[in-house]
């Protein structure tokens, strides 16, 4: 199993919605990097559910139910999207703020690849941070 970050825009996307929703698919990544993380993302992989914009902080934890498939909202062969479903909302979100201040976390992705929208982490920085939020 691996982890992986996931950003949206809580006002496109948010952690809530995707619990009314009980699954969605992770579509519209339009960055290599970003689809290369999805192609590799396998059934039962977790994944941080990270609000940006204003928010800037994880808020929940899911996980991937299919993985790598065309996505549908474009007809170019380049981009791909997984099945996610929500896990669990975290009962104390962690800041960006708090990450950065985390002497442990210095070399997250989240920090390090800021502009990617789908990034991993390392099995470490997934307990550390599964630590700090429950």
């Amino acid at each position: 199993m691996k982890y992986w970050l996931v950003k949206s825009e809580p006002d496109v996307y948010s952690w809530d919605q995707l619990v009314a929703d009980g699954s969605t698919f992770w579509d519209g990544v339009r960055n290599y990097a970003a689809r290369n993380n999805l192609r590799d993302m396998k059934v039962g992989d977790k994944l941080l559910y990270y609000h940006s914009g204003d928010e800037k902080q994880i808020v929940g934890l899911a996980e991937v139910i299919k993985e790598s498939y065309q996505d549908p909202t474009t007809d170019e062969d380049a981009w791909v999207c997984v099945d996610v479903k929500p896990v669990k909302k975290y009962s104390k979100p962690l800041t960006l703020k708090t990450i950065k201040q985390t002497e442990s976390l210095k070399d997250i992705a989240l920090i390090k690849l800021m502009r990617l929208s789908v990034v991993p982490i390392l099995p470490e920085e997934f307990a550390i941070i599964e630590s700090m939020v429950e």
